[in-house]
């Protein structure tokens, strides 16, 4: 018999069964919800935020560059000024300009014509002072401040003053031309009106017709004088014109001191006529026929002229522009506010 062999068997072993693998049950995904109108509504308003945030960003930074570039501007022109205005000069005429209507805070008014005749006055290098008029007149507060000062510079420095009248020196104009040592005019030039006015209006007959009633509450019985929308008495007329014609009197005696033995006087000279210049030359309102380089060549002999005109420069125009726009949008923006009670 065959003996069982005790040697282990190279019989491969057969393999496990594989395990059954049990695939997961699929879990359900939920569906997208469809979007609603607010969702809509969201976007647009942040797209919107964004593209504003963007934009108020870039105009920031353009009105940054535009404040820095007009700082630099201005700083420029006040230096250029300033270094124009320390140029030593030599023997010269000094000029001072009267344009325009003569009130107070205005280019012709007291402060501004005397600061430049100050100027023209203190240079040593100014052998006399020139004012050339172009004005209608104006205020004869402002008139009677630049001639009494006038005569204080003239005294003071011992420099004579000349005015030289182009299109007009009328009224006020002619109040200060007085002051010159010397008037010299064109022969088309209007020179005069020596008088004094106060000009309104009176609506009282037209309210009375229309419906309107005046309601005018005063502290005193004068208060009220010279209201457009008020009957004006006859005392009150009188009191009107009693100070005119004083403002008359100052003017007239003011002209025959500054004319003294020239003044060819007549009935009309003081009525508030005007002439051409070359009639007020014949009536001693006027020296002669001159412009102001023929005064500057001629008579003073000092051809080169310089402008000592007060003048604002362009840092100082803007900044009363943007000032006075900045005050407007302030004024508006309380107006808008609600009213509280």
């Amino acid at each position: 018999m065959t003996q069982p062999d005790d040697t282990p068997s190279t019989a491969p072993t057969p393999a496990p069964a594989p395990e059954t693998v049990h695939a997961p049950a699929a879990t359900a995904v939920p569906a997208v919800a469809s979007r609603g109108p607010f969702d809509h509504v969201m976007e647009q308003f942040a797209q919107d935020y964004l593209r504003d945030r963007r934009s108020t960003r870039r105009w920031s930074l353009f009105f940054r560059i535009g404040w820095l570039g007009l700082g630099l501007f201005a700083a420029w022109t006040i230096y250029s000024e300033n270094r124009h205005n320390n140029v030593p000069t030599g023997p010269h005429t000094a000029l001072v300009e009267l344009r325009g209507e003569i009130s107070s805070g205005g280019e012709a008014s007291a402060e501004v014509l005397l600061s430049g005749l100050k100027s023209a006055f203190e240079d040593v290098g100014a052998q006399a002072v020139v004012l050339r008029i172009n004005s209608p007149g104006g205020s004869p507060v402002q008139a009677g401040i630049v001639y009494d000062e006038l005569r204080r510079l003239k005294e003071k420095h011992h420099k004579k003053l000349y005015a030289v009248v182009e299109e007009s020196a009328a009224s006020g104009a002619y109040y200060i031309a007085v002051a010159a040592d010397e008037i010299y005019v064109d022969k088309a030039s209007v020179v005069g009106s020596i008088g004094v006015l106060m000009d309104g209006f009176g609506f009282e007959e037209v309210m009375k017709k229309v419906g309107v009633e005046r309601r005018l509450l005063t502290a005193g019985s004068n208060k009220g004088m010279l209201d457009p929308f008020s009957p004006l008495s006859e005392k009150q007329r009188g009191y009107a014109q009693a100070m005119l014609d004083q403002i008359h009197r100052q003017f007239i005696d003011t002209v025959k001191e500054g004319r003294g033995d020239r003044l060819k006087e007549t009935p009309d000279t003081f009525s508030g006529l005007f002439w051409s210049g070359e009639e007020a030359v014949k009536l001693g309102l006027a020296d002669g026929l001159g412009s102001l380089d023929y005064v500057a060549r001629e008579v003073i002999k000092a051809e080169e002229i310089i402008d000592y005109t007060t003048k604002e420069n362009v840092a100082e125009r803007l900044a009363k522009r943007f000032g006075a726009a900045l005050g407007e949008g302030a004024v508006r923006a309380v107006r808008s506010l609600p009213a509280m009670h």
